[in-house]
Formats: structure tokens, C-alpha cells, sequence
């Protein structure tokens, strides 16, 4: 099932089932242009996961991590499917990334390798937006990483057994590909990083863990229409806007 947070006609959020052109809620199915598509999931926290592509790092000039590569983006990071992210100010170059996101259904603490898929809920799209002038010149990414509407999330939730394993994950920008590749290319696997995360602190249910980008990010201008793809969730959608 692929199930989506969205507000109704009568601005009541709602918990539904994602249909071909709408969505459906107990007995009753809502067009897409009546409802409000809120990000699948209140996450307390995303941790992203850096340079979990081989051919990302090439990119990026830098040496594969012997461990992931964590940071952290908080609340006010999460950005809706549909919406206008307004990038950082007098920026010269915030990037797409294109990213599988892990989200949490279990308070998670010290979980295993074998056990880590126990507390997964499903996967969801992620576009991990980031600011290199910022990025580039500082070591803890908080103005580079974290700011407000840096990770747009959705539109839905799907249930893992939807998402092959050789799922497909792709950018598009404006209707042209920039990024495509699969998650079989992760560096370090979903439960890998379920269990190192887990190891240092507590996943709350609804915190995603953002696994990674491939090659072909981008600089993004005003106006520009973004598209994330995960094969088995579908396309995550939103607009930016420079101020």
C-alpha cells in the first residue's frame, strides 16, 4: 500500500491510501486538486546520509567513507510534495539531490543489522536541497544542510515490499534527467545504516534517514520545477523560488 498525510477539503488532516488520481479515506476518495498532500510523515529529526555513492564521491573529489558519512537536518527542514521551496538568499549555487528515504516506525535504540528492517516503516522520496556556498566553507553543514524547506518529503509512504531492492532513484529538473541510478549502488545498505545510526542515538517513529545521493547534482534556479523518483514510490514534486 502507498499511503499519504494530506489535509481535506475542511483542512482535516487525514491518514490515506494513495490512488492513481486521488486518494481514498474511509468511504470516501478525493480528487487531487481538493486536498492538500502534507509530507508522509512528522519526523523529529532526518539524518542524511553523505557520500553513499561511489560515483557521488568521484563528483565530490572525495575518498569513499570507511563509515557513513551522518548529519543531521531538523523539523523545519520538511517541505511538502507540491510545494515552493524558497532556496537561501544571495546563494550562487543549492543543489538537487535525489535520495531513498528510510522512515522510522519504531522507537529504534542499539537495533542489529538482522533486526533493522523490523523498524522500518516504508520508504519515502527525499529531495536532500543543499547550499554549497555555505556547505563548502563550514564543518557542521547548518546553514550549508539545514535550512528552512531543505527537504521536501513524499508523497507518500510505501510499504517495503513495494520498493525492489534494485529500485531505480532519479532527478529530473525542469523535465531534463540529471540524476539516475539504483539503490543495489549504496555504499552502506538501508539496515547497515539503520543499525550505525541506532548505535549512537534514538530513531523516533517518523524520523527518516535520507541514504544518499548519486551523481548528477545540480544548481537550481528561480522558478525551477524539481522531480524525485523512487521507483516502487513514485514522484516526489515542488517548485523553488529565489528571493
Amino acid at each position: 500500500m502507498h499511503h499519504v498525510r494530506f489535509s481535506d477539503p475542511a483542512g482535516a488532516v487525514r491518514h490515506g491510501e494513495w490512488l492513481d488520481d486521488g486518494v481514498a479515506f474511509a468511504d470516501e476518495e478525493y480528487d487531487l486538486d481538493e486536498i492538500d498532500v502534507l509530507p508522509p510523515c512528522e519526523p523529529t529529526k532526518l539524518v542524511c546520509i553523505g557520500l553513499n555513492y561511489a560515483d557521488h564521491a568521484a563528483e565530490q573529489d572525495s575518498d569513499l567513507p570507511e563509515r557513513p558519512l551522518l548529519f543531521l537536518k531538523p523539523p523545519n527542514a520538511v517541505a511538502s510534495h507540491g510545494s515552493t521551496v524558497t532556496l537561501p538568499r544571495g546563494k550562487e549555487r543549492v543543489e538537487q539531490e535525489a535520495e531513498l528515504g528510510v522512515v522510522i516506525g519504531t522507537q529504534a535504540r542499539n537495533v542489529s543489522v538482522g533486526e533493522a528492517m523490523e523498524y522500518v516503516a516504508g520508504y519515502t522520496c527525499v529531495n536532500d536541497l543543499s547550499n554549497r556556498d555555505d556547505q563548502n566553507v563550514e564543518q557542521n553543514w547548518v546553514r550549508g544542510k539545514a535550512f528552512d524547506g531543505s527537504a521536501p518529503l513524499g508523497p507518500v509512504l510505501a510499504d517495503p515490499e513495494h520498493v525492489p531492492d534494485d529500485a531505480r532513484v532519479r532527478a529530473r529538473v525542469n523535465g531534463e534527467t540529471r540524476q539516475e541510478s539504483s539503490r543495489e549502488q549504496l555504499i552502506f545498505t538501508v539496515p547497515e545504516l539503520v543499525a550505525e545510526i541506532t548505535s549512537y542515538l534514538t530513531l523516533e517513529p517518523g524520523d527518516v534517514i535520507s541514504t544518499g545521493t548519486p551523481a548528477g547534482v545540480g544548481p537550481l534556479a528561480d522558478g525551477d520545477h524539481v522531480e524525485i523518483e523512487v521507483e516502487g514510490v513514485g514522484t516526489l514534486e515542488h517548485d523553488v523560488r529565489v528571493p
